[in-house]
C-alpha cells in the first residue's frame, strides 16, 4: 500500500468502520459519535473552576475500556473520546477565566489579565469569541504539523537509530523531562527513578516476579490505570480537600456572575488579531514538541510576545483582546504538538499524552511509536491505518470546535461556580468507582488510593509529578530496548558507548542536567 491508500483507508476507518448509527446511506460511527461526546464533556469540564480535561480523560478512560472491553474495534472510540476531551477542554479553560477572573490552570492566569477586565466592561461575549477564535487557529495548525512531523520524524528515527541508539534517546528524553519540570533538578531525577522503580515491579521480560515480597497482588504487577489516576488525579483532590479546609474559616464571596454582555467579533477585529495568533502558535507548538514542559511555559511566552508586538490604545492587562488571543494561541498550540513525540517515538509530551498512550497499550492494537508509522507496499501496517484514522478523528474534532465551539461556550457563560466541597467528593466518587468498574477488584481501588497518598505527599514537598508518571510510562519500553540492544551487541556491556550517534545522546542528557538552571529559567511548571 501507498501512502494514500493508508491515508484513505484511515479515513475510512474512522468514519466508515465501527458504525453506530446507520440510516440508509448515512452511517455515523462509535468514533465520531464519541469524538462529539467528548469535545462537548471537555467544553464543559473546561468550563468548571476546578476541573481539567486530565481529570475527565482520568475517569473517563476505565469506564470507556469497560464498556468497549479490549477488542482492537475499542481503539477509536475511546481515542476520538480521549481527543474530543482534549480539545473541548482546551478552549473551554477560557469561560470561568474570562467571566469568574478563576483560572483553573497556571497558563489561564494569562488569560484572565485582559478577559476579566473586557467581561467587567461588558464586553465578555467579545472575549470568549476572542478566546475561542485564538484557540481552535492554534490547536489547528498544531495538528497540521503533527500530521507532517510525527511520520516524518519517526521514520528519519527508524532509518537511522538502532536499537542502541534508541535506548539513548529514551535517556534522554527523561533526562530532559526530570530537569525542565519542577524547580529542584534532584527532585525531578528523584521522581523519573522512583517512577522506573515502581514500574518493575513484577514487570519486565524476567520468567519471576520482581520487588513484589511475597504478595499475590504484587506478583501479577500493579495496575497501571489505577497507579496513573492515583498520582495524577487522587493526589490533586487530595490537595483541593487541604486547601479547600484551610480557607474555610475565611468566608470568601463567590466570583460574581457576569453578564457576557457584546459578543460581536468581525472580520476587521480578526485582521488586528491574525499576527497576534501567528507567533504565539508558533511558539506553542515549538514549546509543545519538547516533551514534558507543556502549556505554562507556552503561555507565558506567547503572552510576553504578544505584549512586545502590541501598539494599541489599551494597555495589556486592562482588557487588550490581543492579550487574550496571544495566550490561548500559545496554550492551545501545545496539545496538537505534543503528541508529536508520543506518537512518534512513545514518549508522553503532557498528561493528555500520557491517557492516550495509557489507552493504546492498555487496549493493544496500537504502540505509539517509530514503528507505526512504518510503510510497506508488501503487507499492510495496521498501526499506520489506525494513526491516519486518528489523525481524521482530530480534523473531526477541530471542525466541531470551529462550528459549534463558540456558539458552546456562550451557553456556558451563565455557568454557576460550583462550590469545592459539593464538587469535589463527586470527583472522587466518580473516580474510586471508574477504576473499580475497569477491574471489578478492590484491590485496584486500594492501589488508587495508595498512589493518591502519594501523588499528595509529592505535591506538599514539591516533587513534580509528571516525571515520574512519563518514567512509569517509558520504564517498559526503555528496559525492551535496552535488553534487545545488550542481546543484539553480543552482550558489550558498553554497547551504549559504540555509537556516535548514542554518545551524543548522553552527552546531551548530562548537559541538559548540568545546565538545569538555565532551561528552568521559565515560570514554575508542575
Amino acid at each position: 500500500m501507498g501512502v494514500l491508500e493508508y491515508i484513505l483507508a484511515g479515513v475510512m476507518e474512522a468514519l466508515f468502520g465501527n458504525p453506530a448509527i446507520v440510516l440508509g446511506p448515512i452511517v455515523l460511527s462509535w468514533p465520531i459519535l464519541l469524538v462529539a461526546l467528548g469535545f462537548f464533556i471537555g467544553v464543559l469540564i473546561g468550563a468548571t473552576p476546578g476541573l481539567s480535561g486530565p481529570f475527565a480523560m482520568a475517569l473517563a478512560l476505565p469506564i470507556l475500556i469497560s464498556i468497549f472491553g479490549f477488542t482492537p474495534d475499542a481503539l477509536l472510540p475511546v481515542l476520538g473520546f480521549l481527543v474530543g476531551v482534549m480539545k473541548g477542554a482546551t478552549v473551554g479553560g477560557a469561560v470561568p477565566a474570562i467571566l469568574f477572573n478563576t483560572p483553573g490552570t497556571p497558563d489561564a492566569f494569562m488569560t484572565t489579565l485582559d478577559g476579566h477586565p473586557m467581561a467587567k466592561n461588558g464586553q465578555g461575549g467579545k472575549a470568549l469569541r476572542v478566546a475561542h477564535f485564538a484557540s481552535v487557529s492554534g490547536d489547528t495548525f498544531s495538528d497540521i504539523v503533527l500530521f507532517v512531523c510525527a511520520p516524518f520524524l519517526a521514520i528519519s528515527i527508524e532509518a537511522f537509530l538502532g536499537l542502541p541508539e534508541k535506548s539513548a534517546l529514551m535517556i534522554l528524553s527523561l533526562s530532559f523531562v526530570a530537569v525542565v519540570v519542577g524547580n529542584d533538578t534532584f527532585k525531578g531525577i528523584l521522581a523519573a527513578c522512583f517512577g522506573l522503580l515502581v514500574a518493575s515491579i513484577a514487570t519486565g521480560t524476567d520468567s519471576y516476579p520482581r520487588l513484589s515480597m511475597g504478595s499475590d497482588v504484587l506478583a501479577s504487577g500493579l495496575p497501571t490505570i489505577a497507579v496513573v489516576i492515583g498520582v495524577l488525579v487522587v493526589g490533586e483532590i487530595f490537595v483541593s480537600f487541604e486547601d479547600m479546609w484551610r480557607s474555610a474559616r475565611e468566608k470568601q464571596k463567590a466570583p460574581p456572575k457576569i453578564a457576557p454582555g457584546d459578543t460581536s467579533l468581525s472580520m476587521g477585529e480578526r485582521r488586528k488579531l491574525l499576527p497576534f495568533i501567528g507567533v504565539s502558535m508558533s511558539i506553542g507548538t515549538v514549546i509543545g514538541a519538547l516533551p514534558g514542559i507543556g502549556t505554562t511555559l507556552a503561555a507565558a511566552l506567547g503572552y510576553t510576545a504578544g505584549r512586545k508586538m502590541y501598539q494599541g490604545e489599551t494597555d495589556f492587562g486592562k482588557g487588550a483582546p490581543e492579550g487574550i488571543a496571544a495566550t490561548e494561541a500559545a496554550n492551545s498550540a501545545v496539545s496538537g504538538a505534543n503528541l508529536i513525540p508520543a506518537l512518534s517515538l512513545g514518549i508522553p509530551g503532557n498528561v493528555a499524552a500520557v491517557f492516550i498512550i495509557l489507552a493504546a497499550d492498555t487496549i493493544g492494537g496500537f504502540n505509539p511509536g517509530p514503528s507505526v508509522f512504518r510503510f510497506s507496499a508488501d503487507e499492510v501496517n495496521p498501526e499506520l491505518v489506525v494513526a491516519f484514522a486518528l489523525f481524521t478523528l482530530m480534523v473531526a474534532a477541530n471542525l466541531l470546535n470551529w462550528t459549534t465551539g463558540a456558539w458552546f461556550m456562550r451557553l456556558l457563560g451563565g455557568l454557576i461556580h460550583v462550590p469545592k466541597q459539593i464538587l469535589l467528593p463527586i470527583v472522587l466518587l466518580l473516580t474510586l468507582t471508574s477504576v473499580y468498574v475497569q477491574g471489578s477488584n478492590m484491590s485496584d481501588v486500594y492501589v488508587l488510593l495508595f498512589f493518591g497518598a502519594l501523588g499528595y505527599l509529592m505535591r506538599s514537598t514539591d516533587i513534580p509529578i509528571l516525571p515520574f508518571v512519563i518514567a512509569y510510562i517509558l520504564a517498559g519500553p526503555l528496559e525492551t530496548t535496552i535488553r534487545s540492544a545488550f542481546e543484539a551487541t553480543g552482550s558489550d556491556p558498553w554497547f551504549l558507548f559504540r555509537s556516535p550517534i548514542s554518545v551524543v545522546f548522553l552527552i546531551l542528557a548530562t548537559a541538559i542536567i548540568s545546565g538545569a538552571g538555565w532551561l528552568r529559567g521559565g515560570p514554575k511548571l508542575k
